[in-house]
């Protein structure tokens, strides 16, 4: 049975060998270990293996992780990122604990994130979620929405509003996946003709990492690949 640390590596050599062939910089792809309902023993593994930046989809799951790291490697400087969908009654937790919100996908938790961030915290990173398939089922704003989003938030002085967050319809085909990714891609540097400083596509998982870091992805947020079929705290 592989390791958390085998699987690390496989994963990044994995990134390194798409990015080359697409002659991109491996450098410029961040790995995001997915860290949902995962017990601390793993993350531990994944830590003394170099893994610094994890993701997590429940609000008080993941702040009690944070808090736990945060006891125990106190010197460690971990980066964790909101990856799910954020009520608005859990707003103020994300805004005091994490470093990333991937899915903003209305001003009202934009604001709330804004106004209940602390002043003693650097601005907290944000990426508004689109839901580029157009599926009732999933979170996030039609593309057709996302400038009019873009320009509201940037108002926000405790936000740095940093580029677009995606959960495409699962899709086996490669080229399918890559047509919708680099729709993504399009949407993110038409708004960088206003806002230059957005940089981040955070898009691709386990089954169409390929494809995305093709179309200019540059975070990639496995889970199960690294830490294995989920296990629950």
């Amino acid at each position: 049975m592989n390791t958390v640390r085998d699987n690390l590596l496989t994963i990044k050599n994995t990134i390194q060998e798409i990015a080359k062939k697409c002659e991109r910089d491996p450098n410029t792809i961040e790995l995001i270990a997915v860290s949902k309902t995962k017990p601390v023993t793993l993350i531990k593994q994944a830590i003394d293996a170099g893994q610094l930046s994890f993701g997590e989809n429940y609000v008080q799951e993941g702040v009690e992780k944070i808090q736990y790291f945060k006891q125990i490697l106190p010197n460690t400087l971990l980066t964790w990122h909101f990856i799910g969908p954020l009520q608005s009654n859990k707003s103020k937790l994300v805004a005091e604990h994490f470093d990333w919100m991937h899915t903003i996908d209305r001003f009202k938790i934009a604001q709330r994130l804004n106004d209940q961030r602390p002043a003693n915290m650097e601005n907290l990173n944000v990426l508004i979620q689109v839901n580029i398939s157009k599926e009732a089922s999933k979170s996030g704003v039609y593309p057709e929405q996302v400038a009019d989003l873009a320009k509201q938030i940037i108002t926000l002085p405790n936000l740095n509003l940093r580029g677009l967050m995606a959960i495409p319809e699962i899709e086996n085909d490669f080229d399918k996946q890559l047509n919708v990714f680099n729709k993504m891609h399009e949407f993110l540097r038409s708004l960088q003709t206003d806002y230059p400083f957005m940089d981040t596509l955070s898009m691709g998982m386990s089954g169409d990492m390929q494809a995305a870091i093709v179309a200019g992805s540059t975070m990639v947020r496995i889970g199960t690949a690294i830490f294995g079929a989920r296990q629950y705290l």
